[in-house]
């Protein structure tokens, strides 16, 4: 006997909950540098206490290791020399768009998976073993998390600043849907596009 109602949210697929996620890291990461856009040059590049130790540097790790697992889940061959060649950026600006454009690839990819896609290898070329591989939902949730650990560390940072830090965990929920109005109208997004 269950306890569910018709206004139950029906249960959702393991590539459909990858693709929530996608969605919802770009809308994270979308108000977060409106906050920043709020910092100059100088703020940006401020020492600070962290494990990158600016605000600047923290988000340039972040896109880079985006590049790094995208490609990846792309099979691109030149992961690891990407990876290497990347080019920190000093401005806000052009870091930010450097980012949507890595956000919307991953939202691109996920929602192009379906569950078999989700549980399908994926070959990682770096470290002292150039074999390692993994399937792609757990290099997915290995992304969102270092994304969300270092989201976490520049929101403290910006508690040092006049900015106070915005609110980053409202994209998710089905209920949290009033919160998050302004941000998936911007995109042109809709709930039932995204969440089903």
């Amino acid at each position: 006997m269950s306890d569910t109602n018709e206004s139950d949210p029906r249960p959702l697929g393991l590539a459909r909950v990858l693709s929530i996620q996608a969605h919802a890291n770009r809308l994270a990461n979308r108000r977060l540098q409106a906050a920043l856009a709020n910092l100059s040059t100088s703020e940006l590049h401020a020492k600070r206490t962290s494990f990158f130790p600016t605000l600047i540097g923290t988000l340039n790790h972040l896109l880079a290791v985006d590049r790094y697992y995208i490609a990846a889940l792309h099979g691109e061959p030149d992961m690891v020399e990407s990876y290497k060649r990347f080019a920190p950026h000093d401005e806000l600006l052009p870091y930010a768009a450097a980012q949507d454009a890595s956000d919307n690839k991953l939202i691109a990819f996920c929602d192009r998976l379906d569950d078999a896609g989700a549980n399908a290898v994926v070959h990682m070329l770096h470290g002292a073993d150039p074999t390692r591989s993994d399937l792609a939902c757990l290099v997915l949730n290995h992304l969102f998390m270092h994304q969300t650990h270092h989201r976490g560390q520049v929101h403290s940072m910006l508690s040092g600043t006049h900015v106070k830090p915005p609110q980053l965990d409202e994209f998710i929920l089905r209920v949290d849907e009033p919160f998050r109005v302004m941000e998936m109208s911007a995109l042109g997004w809709t709930e039932r596009e995204v969440f089903g």
